[in-house]
């Protein structure tokens, strides 16, 4: 078992770690930066480390502070949490070249899987289903360009291959502008991602994201732990999230699930991932892979009892997996809303000093956050701070609860978005489930 963990991030992230740290019996290091002391994870800490001011790139971002704190507090792991390096394959090298455990896949896996060409192409080799596109980079033949994207079918969507987040994507609808959004989509890929490469899909217009949780071990062990739904979002940022999806049938969990897991067997994967599908007419369509912990990963384990941060730190351990696919099992439904520090209708930031905070209880409600009355947010990081999550024996109950828990949460000092949750838990078509992706922007006027 590993004896000490160094978590490379803050907030909410940083606290759940911590916790199933302590469950485990291993000691924690918490970096920091000088923004960041009053943390709450960083007060509770066996040990902490500041390892720069507040800006991400001089702290959280900069590899050799972290490394170092590592070195000087003998730590025998670091775990990178979501977001910032938890998908920079340069930083799992680091780690591992520097003698320290890495919690997540390995390096070449990263690689691998955050190239998505080249994810694509490992998806559809282990028979995962893809959206129908250019099976790699566009070329430089303008004619086969068009021809090709006639072949798919307008609307097409030019990707930058090393995107994400949303970034680096355009929507073509005709041959005419097709080329020059192509030189476009370059340019802006070159400049924010260091690789201009480019592909082309077809463009679904009114898709669900649905998006399949796997664990694997570095024996050639993988399980899926089923599907969350999570179309409510907002300029490509998840707003809700939910498992199982509605409407999704037990044989349509089986048949992605096993080809997922199938897919980690084959790639060498190890630890926590996540497959992202978009799902349109009865069909599912891989977009990309998330080689980390995701933020909505508590849904999952409201309703499978699995515990996957600590199954997380497990295999990184170098233990077997604990579960067998059969003895997976689903029970009831759960909500997360993500919390945030903004106006809940212009979504502008609002960092300071909260004021008073009251969490909700009853049953099956769970609250994972990191503030707390006299915590100042600071302005300089992402605006969530934290999340609401129920769970119930069914959607419906799940819902009530979930509008209860809004009704009972209470931060003052900030502005934040539970307005906007509490507007979206009363939305009939939100309660009805299956919303697609661009519903809730269009509900907003965005």
């Amino acid at each position: 078992m590993i004896e000490k963990i160094l978590i490379a991030n803050r907030g909410e992230i940083a606290l759940r770690i911590q916790r199933a740290c302590r469950e485990l019996g291993i000691k924690t290091v918490a970096v920091h930066s000088d923004a960041d002391r009053e943390l709450k994870h960083v007060l509770l800490a066996d040990e902490s480390v500041c390892i720069g001011p507040a800006p991400s790139r001089d702290s959280y971002l900069h590899i050799p502070s972290i490394i170092s704190a590592a070195e000087v507090t003998d730590t025998v792991a670091i775990h990178p949490g979501y977001g910032f390096l938890s998908e920079n394959a340069d930083f799992a090298e680091r780690v591992e070249r520097s003698g320290f455990v890495f919690i997540g896949p390995k390096p070449e896996t990263i690689r691998l899987m955050g190239d998505k060409v080249s994810a694509i192409k490992a998806m559809k080799q282990a028979g995962v289903p893809c959206v129908p596109g250019s099976d790699g980079p566009i070329d430089s033949s303008n004619k086969h360009t068009l021809d090709l994207a006639r072949e798919i079918g307008y609307p097409v969507i030019i990707k930058a291959a090393g995107g994400g987040g949303g970034r680096g994507m355009r929507v073509v609808h005709s041959d005419a502008t097709l080329l020059n959004a192509i030189s476009l989509t370059k340019a802006e890929a070159s400049a924010a991602f260091g690789n201009d490469m480019v592909y082309m899909e077809k463009y679904l217009e009114n898709p669900r994201h649905v998006e399949f949780q796997v664990l694997a071990d570095q024996y050639g062990n993988a399980i899926h732990l089923g599907e969350r739904d999570c179309s409510m979002q907002r300029r490509h940022q998840k707003v809700v999230e939910e498992a199982p999806a509605p409407g999704i049938t037990p044989e349509q969990r089986a048949f992605i699930g096993e080809r997922c897991a199938k897919a980690c067997e084959q790639i060498g994967y190890r630890g926590l991932g996540t497959f992202e599908f978009l799902y349109q007419d009865g069909e599912f369509y891989f977009i990309e892979m998330n080689t980390r912990v995701q933020v909505e990963h508590p849904v999952t384990e409201m309703i499978t009892g699995v515990d996957l941060v600590k199954e997380q730190i497990l295999v990184a351990s170098g233990e077997r997996l604990r579960y067998r696919q059969a003895e997976i099992d689903w029970r009831g439904h759960a909500i997360e809303c993500r919390l945030n520090a903004e106006h809940p209708e212009t979504f502008r930031p609002s960092p300071g000093p909260i004021e008073e905070f009251h969490a909700p209880g009853g049953p099956g409600v769970r609250i994972d956050t990191h503030i707390y009355a006299g915590y100042v947010v600071p302005p300089y990081y992402d605006s969530m701070i934290g999340k609401l999550i129920t769970h119930g024996e069914d959607r419906d109950t799940a819902l009530s609860r979930m509008c209860n828990a809004l009704r009972e949460t209470i931060i003052e000092g900030i502005d934040t978005n539970i307005p906007l949750h509490r507007q979206i838990m009363k939305d009939s078509a939100f309660q009805q489930g299956g919303a697609n992706i661009h519903y809730l922007e269009k509900k907003l006027g965005l």
